[in-house]
């Protein structure tokens, strides 16, 4: 193993370690040794589950010819996406602006102080679909950095200078308010942008966007309309009974290669299953359907299962890849059911899970899915619905035995902070919804962790983005302390215990002080304190997980809910204006600020308690059992002044300061929310 990667705590750093390449790890040392070679700098960007990246890495970084290549002519440096996003940020926006796309592995030639003029993606061992060479592209640039120094020290330079100036424009340009035409729009383009054949968003690859279907079911509680929630749930329907869903052991991989949900990029991320676990809870909250709940629970079991930490962290992923290969160890042929299944269930297995004779893989595999109707197939089987459930479970609990003793995906054991943000959230509000005391429970276990030890003398005391094999990362980016914001709030609704309403004030606090940059626009990935790159970002594209400016947004107005902050208030919605002519252009691009503008354009409603609810209060079980869009759950703040003897519990529903006459009757609680569901036009 390379030197200078033993002692990384990254998986796909170690993964690098016996490479041939001279690798360094990012940081000043690589660019001082750039600079004292006065060698350009070749940046390879990935993470431990990208398949990609590992075909790359056998492909040409095994290769002792092209690695020497590499060796003579660069300072090649190697960074975790996952543990440095922010490095990850500047050179994917270059990539973008060069290319018009982005992905992993992410391949970017810079100047030797870090300054990009060349990026890619993959590139192959040979010149191949469109692509050229690996080899030659390493031989193209350093002639070209010999040869043509001073054309590519401009070209970085206008590079830079474009990337700086691409940030959204500061609220004082006189934006027009974002108001409810600006998100009925967003909503009829993505409408318009849905598959009505395979549910979800465009064609291959298909990837969940849980943003935007979480926007939408928004505008479906709003305004009542039935498209939005129809899209929703075809949507998660096909999810569900497709290849992106494990039929086996639950929770989603990453995204499918087709268009029907079928073949899926088999590495499953934290975050996804986070932000799926709490759609389902709130698809089961608005339709009642039990298998929203059946899949919640289903999302929970993995991610409680497979990515919890002894610590009660999470993990952040699981592999694409195994020894066998990509998909071995989640694809299966029909002669394998006969290792494990009597002739029976073999064919109930085969029918129920669609594996064909053929495979529905290129390697002649099949990947379950769980399309078939069960009446029919009961009806077909000349048996009921229920005993075909419980052959179909027995059959799944064989399967899945049979599967744990193949050879296992790894798993990236790095704890990020926005990332167990997201799950915490998640736990709190679908154990909240479901009736499910140990997801709270495992919740609080997850927060209390990260701030009993993701918070060190290395960090100043502040968040640390990650803490991986015992050590802390680099300080938490604004993503990370505004999802935890945002995770705190959900818990003190789920709990009502006030250390999680006070953590939220402060984590709330600190977004302002150390990432808006100025008193007026979006907010920015980093703070003055972290490392100082080519360009400062401003944090605003939803992408897999939400933006630190849409997270940042949804958290001040929650806060600002929870605390009767209007400050904080403010200041949201200076950060949602200044993305707002984005948001009218590419909504796709920005689901989750689209939940964020919907909070803020109609407004944060409250349900305070006049004392912390008991297990037999019925009141907390009405807001509970709907799904109550834009809502922040609060108890009075005098409410340790005892009651009077005999005196019942009381709600008071209130939207942007207008209030309703306090009630203590679950049916008429369950009107007033009924009646303020629209927002602050509600409330009377």
């Amino acid at each position: 193993m390379a030197e200078r990667l033993s002692s990384a705590t990254s998986p796909y750093l170690l993964q690098h370690g016996s490479n041939p390449v001279d690798w360094w790890p990012w940081g000043t040392a690589a660019l001082a040794e750039a600079a004292r070679l006065d060698r350009p700098l070749f940046i390879s960007i990935g993470y431990s589950s990208c398949h990609w990246c590992h075909v790359m890495a056998h492909e040409s970084f095994d290769d002792p010819a092209v690695a020497a290549l590499m060796n003579a002519a660069f300072v090649n440096v190697k960074v975790d996406q996952e543990e440095r996003p922010d490095v990850d940020a500047v050179y994917m926006d270059a990539l973008q602006a060069l290319t018009g796309r982005g992905g992993w592995p992410l391949s970017v030639f810079a100047s030797p102080d870090g300054r990009p003029f060349y990026a890619g993606t993959y590139f192959p061992p040979t010149a191949r679909h469109g692509l050229p060479a690996w080899r030659d592209v390493v031989t193209s640039v350093a002639d070209a950095w010999r040869t043509r120094r001073s054309d590519i020290e401009s070209h970085a330079d206008a590079l830079v200078a474009a990337l700086s100036d691409a940030s959204p424009p500061s609220a004082d340009v006189a934006l027009d308010a974002p108001d409810d035409a600006l998100l009925a729009g967003a909503t009829e383009r993505l409408l318009a942008m849905i598959d009505p054949v395979g549910g979800g968003f465009g064609g291959a690859p298909k990837f969940p966007q849980a943003g935007a279907l979480a926007f939408l079911l928004r505008r479906h509680a709003r305004t009542g309309a039935a498209a939005p929630l129809e899209a929703v749930a075809a949507a998660m329907d096909s999810m569900l009974a497709g290849g992106l869903h494990d039929q086996l052991a639950g929770g989603f991989h990453r995204y499918c290669v087709d268009a029907t949900w079928t073949v899926p990029h088999y590495e499953k991320m934290l975050y996804d299953n986070a932000q799926l676990l709490a759609l389902l809870a709130e698809l089961h909250q608005l339709t009642g359907a039990p298998r929203y709940a059946e899949g919640a629970h289903r999302t929970a079991t993995y991610v409680l299962k497979a990515l919890r930490s002894p610590d009660g962290g999470f993990f952040s992923a699981q592999d694409a890849d195994t020894t066998e290969g990509e998909g071995a160890y989640h694809t299966w042929t029909r002669a394998e059911l006969s290792d494990v299944l009597e002739p029976a269930d073999r064919d109930l297995a085969a029918t129920w899970y669609g594996i064909l004779a053929a495979g529905n893989t290129d390697d002649g595999r099949s990947v379950l899915t769980a399309r078939r109707d069960p009446a029919a197939t009961a009806a077909a089987l000349g048996c009921s619905v229920d005993v075909l459930s419980a052959r179909v479970a027995t059959i799944r609990a064989a399967l899945l035995a049979a599967r744990e003793q193949r050879p296992a995906p790894a798993t990236d054991t790095k704890i990020i902070v926005g990332w167990n943000a997201l799950a915490i959230d998640a736990l709190a509000r679908a154990g909240t919804a479901l009736g499910e005391p140990d997801w709270i429970r495992a919740a609080e276990s997850a927060a209390s962790f990260l701030f009993e030890h993701v918070r060190s003398s290395a960090t100043a005391g502040r968040l640390a983005h990650h803490i991986a094999s015992g050590a802390v990362g680099v300080p938490a980016f604004c993503d990370d302390v505004a999802c935890l914001a945002n995770a705190c709030v959900s818990l003190y609704g789920a709990t009502f215990d006030p250390r999680w309403r006070d953590e939220a004030d402060a984590l709330a606090r600190s977004l302002v002080a150390d990432f808006a940059g100025s008193a007026d626009g979006a907010f920015y990935r980093t703070a003055a304190y972290h490392e100082a790159l080519a360009v400062r970002v401003r944090d605003v594209v939803d992408g897999a997980t939400p933006s630190g400016n849409a997270a940042a947004s949804m958290a001040l107005l929650r806060v600002a809910a929870l605390v009767d902050d209007g400050d904080l208030a403010d200041r949201a919605a200076a950060a949602l204006a200044a993305v707002a002519p984005a948001v009218r252009a590419t909504p796709l691009a920005f689901g989750d600020t689209l939940v964020a503008l919907d909070l803020h354009v109609a407004g944060m409603r409250t349900v305070t308690f006049d004392r912390p609810p008991s297990a037999d209060d019925p009141l907390p079980r009405v807001v509970n059992g709907r799904f109550n869009v834009g809502t922040v759950i609060r108890v009075r703040a005098d409410a340790a002044v005892p009651l009077s003897a005999g005196r019942r519990m009381t709600a008071e529903v209130c939207v942007r300061g207008r209030c309703l006459r306090p009630v203590d009757e679950p049916a008429e609680l369950a009107s007033d929310l009924a009646a303020t569901d629209g927002g602050a036009s509600g409330a009377r």
